[in-house]
């Protein structure tokens, strides 16, 4: 790699100032150019990571669709969804107060002064989120981390405009925040499985059991009535067959309720000890730049979601 790129890139990195307009200059220009020249960056994208041409006027796969979305879906929950903070409310508005309380993963700290984080009072294990961004994240176990640093990474992360250079339009609204979560954990210790329900219009028509180690991902893929698939993401190892969990019903309708105001959303819930725990309302999974294998896997998806504009003024 070139030298002088590598020690622009460590510069970057080591400076705040850098740092904040290298992100902003390459999200509102990454967007305006691509709203001047049709997407023509994304559809490169698109065809380099997906193996495909995007058809944005007529898209017919899963992940044609969600491009779709990033660009034209302008529901008005799809940022208060996208808000890690605000979600906590949605939640409690569709599920009610007591049902909520049982799945949501506790909070310990809000905040969009960093410095005002009280490290002192925070359990060994934790987890620090942006809430309006995907993978801002920084995990704490047994009491070991750097104050300092957590509190400058995530100053940083406020003052980023995230989502900008990948279209994805439900993050700009949001309020910028820091949240501190309970970490959860099996008894063992190990992270729990990662239940991520595709829904379509109201209905599951596909999950993705995610086995997170140290090193790598599994990803096991399953029907909705849990019947195991052979796709796969290649950029995943793939995970076994498992038993489906008793209370996978309970998941499936909470999946069913969360996303009955969206033409698609993916629910992920957390399974630790049988007990239930919220993840997230995803709304734009891997930015529409995955992939799935074989790759009629993709265009089967894309067939259980009918593409409408404004179809939330319907409801």
């Amino acid at each position: 790699m070139n030298p002088l790129y590598q020690k622009l890139k460590h510069m970057i990195k080591k400076y705040d100032f850098l740092y904040v307009i290298f992100f902003i200059f390459r999200g509102y220009g990454y967007n305006l150019l691509n709203r001047i020249l049709n997407y023509y960056f994304e559809k490169l994208k698109f065809y380099k990571k997906v193996g495909y041409p995007l058809q944005l006027k007529n898209p017919r796969s899963f992940h044609e669709k969600i491009i779709w979305k990033k660009i034209y879906d302008r529901n008005p929950l799809l940022p208060f969804t996208a808000d890690k903070y605000k979600a906590r409310s949605y939640i409690k508005n569709i599920l009610g107060e007591e049902k909520a309380n049982k799945i949501l993963i506790p909070l310990l700290y809000m905040t969009d002064k960093p410095d005002t984080i009280p490290f002192e009072s925070l359990p060994p294990n934790f987890i620090v989120k942006a809430n309006h961004a995907s993978g801002f994240n920084i995990i704490v176990e047994n009491g070991h981390f750097n104050k300092e640093k957590i509190i400058k990474t995530c100053q940083r992360w406020l003052k980023i405009p995230y989502g900008l250079d990948k279209l994805e339009w439900a993050y700009q609204p949001i309020r910028r925040r820091i949240i501190i979560e309970k970490l959860l954990r099996e008894d063992n210790g190990n992270r729990p499985r990662r239940f991520n329900f595709y829904m379509f219009h109201g209905k599951c028509k596909s999950i993705h059991v995610m086995v997170e180690g140290i090193n790598s991902t599994l990803v096991s893929f399953f029907d909705e009535k849990w019947d195991f698939l052979l796709a796969k993401n290649p950029n995943r190892l793939q995970g076994p067959r498992i038993k489906k969990p008793k209370n996978y019903e309970d998941m499936l309708e909470i999946a069913e309720k969360l996303s009955k105001p969206f033409d698609h959303v993916r629910i992920d819930l957390y399974n630790v000890g049988e007990m239930i725990f919220f993840g997230e309302l995803t709304h734009y999974t891997e930015s529409g730049l995955g992939k799935f294998e074989p790759q009629s896997h993709d265009f089967e998806l894309g067939r259980y979601w009918t593409i409408k504009a404004k179809y939330w003024k319907e409801q």
